[in-house]
């Protein structure tokens, strides 16, 4: 059925595409939402502190 060297190209097939996928599962459940969530937050704090300094000056 399979030689040697086919199967061994068949194992690597398989195993980078698993590695991509969890990988992609990972990214997508995880850091991408942290990701977002973080930023958001940082523009929150951003926009605050933006109102107190002009209340400030006012």
């Amino acid at each position: 059925m399979f030689e040697f060297d086919q199967y061994l190209g068949f194992l690597a097939f398989l195993t980078i595409l698993t590695i991509g996928f969890w990988l992609m599962i990972f990214l997508i459940t995880f850091v991408v939402p942290y990701w977002i969530g973080g930023s958001l937050i940082e523009r929150l704090n951003e926009i605050k502190e933006e109102k107190k300094t002009k209340q400030k000056n006012a």
